[in-house]
């Protein structure tokens, strides 16, 4: 694994306190740890993050928390409440994702640490952004995919709604605002100063349906649910085809693009049916259209006699876009994967999870996941490096209920 996973060791240097739980401020903090920032979660150490407990695995925990380090502090106790307000002193970048009003009254809200730490980078992440007639609701991945229109343009044109299978809610989330905070830093370069940044997962989820407003602008109309083709409109062949084999995901997706008329022709060669190419019935995308039964048949009658793999590979090569419906045990069993560092193995409290890396290569190498912390590990390590507390200081802390 050393030789194709690195630390990017871009971030190397930055702070982050991290007070955020489950999976929308994980994901952002663990995408910062993996660039080289040193992430310290701050946990209740009765039990840890929510995160630790939700389930009885470590398999949740370990996906969203590589890299990090953990100290353990009481925040209901004065003493804890004090110690996290000096290692916010210290720090580059604070993130929480705590229900609306609680990171206030814990005295930790951003004009409070703003004041003794200018050019602190405050991240909050919540379900719903102020002035919503919603702020103060609570909010999970499914809910903001319900609310933020993700569900509304997912499903069949004639079924209800439905959820996609990525948490774009969360982790969507967490990417938008990973991206914000490195931008934040890169700006306190010049001026010194740091930001407040606040995002809404009902508001990240706009970003991420942008071509529905797209469709909205040319129609005047909510944008329909298109099943598996684009919101951009029918073309033929476009779709998903059964393959050989019967399984749940023997299936592979084709794309002609109206862009590229060589596509059709190419695509007739592959699958033996040159007799097609200048054939009016479906020489033009228009004609094809009309036609996309007889399109989808004739395409079907191909894929069904070939694996996945092997019609993809075919129509790859001969420039057409094409891709098999991989499930995720088969993307973590394809070796070139773990050879390339984009899957690598964590190691957590005994157990072994094989997960997806960064996708980014940094000069040719993803960043290397290091493990999750165990609850309240790194307290000695973090409290002596960010504070200079000695051995006594930090045990004094531990009487008092801070730790």
């Amino acid at each position: 694994m050393d030789a194709v996973a690195a630390c990017p060791n871009a971030l190397t240097g930055v702070r982050v306190l991290d007070l955020s739980q489950f999976e929308a401020g994980p994901s952002c903090t663990e995408a910062l740890a993996l660039l080289g920032a040193e992430v310290v979660k701050i946990e209740n150490p009765k039990g840890g993050e929510a995160g630790r407990t939700a389930f009885s695995d470590p398999f949740y925990f370990m996906a969203y928390n590589a890299g990090k380090k953990s100290v353990a502090v009481n925040l209901k106790s004065l003493a804890g409440q004090a110690l996290v307000k000096k290692m916010a002193k210290v720090a580059d970048v604070f993130v929480e994702n705590f229900a609306p009003g609680a990171i206030g009254r814990l005295g930790l809200g951003y004009e409070a640490l703003s004041r003794q730490n200018p050019r602190l980078i405050y991240a909050e992440i919540k379900g719903f952004g102020d002035g919503s007639p919603y702020e103060k609701s609570l909010a999970f991945d499914m809910i903001a995919q319900a609310a933020g229109g993700v569900m509304s343009i997912t499903g069949e044109r004639e079924g209800r709604p439905l959820k996609p299978g990525p948490t774009l809610g969360d982790t969507g989330t967490g990417m938008l605002m990973a991206f914000s905070i490195a931008s934040a830093l890169f700006a306190r370069e010049r001026t010194g100063k740091g930001r407040r940044l606040s995002l809404a997962m009902q508001d990240a989820m706009l970003n991420y349906t942008r071509t529905a407003y797209i469709y909205q602008a040319r129609t005047g109309r909510a944008a329909p649910r298109n099943g598996v083709n684009s919101l951009g409109g029918a073309n033929a062949p476009s779709g998903i085809y059964p393959s050989k084999g019967g399984g749940p995901n023997d299936y592979l997706y084709i794309n002609t693009s109206r862009a590229n008329p060589d596509h059709w022709p190419r695509l007739l060669r592959v699958i033996g049916r040159e007799d097609l190419i200048g054939d009016p019935r479906y020489d033009s995308a228009e004609a094809r259209i009309e036609r996309i039964a007889e399109v989808d048949e004739i395409v079907s009658n191909w894929t069904r006699e070939h694996g996945k793999e092997e019609a993809m590979a075919l129509i790859g090569e001969a420039g057409v876009p094409a891709g098999a419906i991989f499930d995720c045990l088969e993307l973590a069993n394809e070796p070139s994967f773990e050879r390339r560092g984009i899957m690598q193995v964590m190691e957590y409290g005994g157990q072994k999870m094989k997960r997806p890396s960064w996708p980014v290569r940094f000069d040719g190498l993803p960043p290397r996941i290091a493990p999750a912390p165990s609850l309240g590990a790194d307290n000695a390590e973090v409290l002596a490096n960010w504070l200079g507390l000695g051995a006594g200081e930090i045990e004094a802390l531990g009487k008092e209920g801070a730790l």
